[in-house]
């Protein structure tokens, strides 16, 4: 199964960036991804979706976790799924 989450990236012992991925359920945060689909910057609330690529993958039957189901929903994605 593939779910669409949030992989950490930045320093050590301070996430400045996540990276929004498709990756297979049995991986770990860190893991190797299916595919890059976007990027949250939750310091400066920045957000950049790809957004083809993301319809895609729920097509697919992806589940977004939580976090990046509450981040498609302020961009307005699950309006156009």
């Amino acid at each position: 199964m593939v779910k669409l989450r949030l992989k950490r990236c930045g320093k050590k012992q301070r996430a400045t960036v996540y990276r929004i991925v498709a990756i297979d359920v049995r991986s770990r945060r860190e893991g190797r991804d299916l595919r890059k689909v976007g990027f949250y910057d939750p310091i400066k609330n920045q957000t950049y979706l790809n957004v083809p690529a993301i319809l895609y993958f729920l097509e697919k039957g992806a589940q977004p976790t939580e976090t990046v189901y509450d981040i498609f929903k302020r961009a307005g994605i699950l309006n156009e799924f």
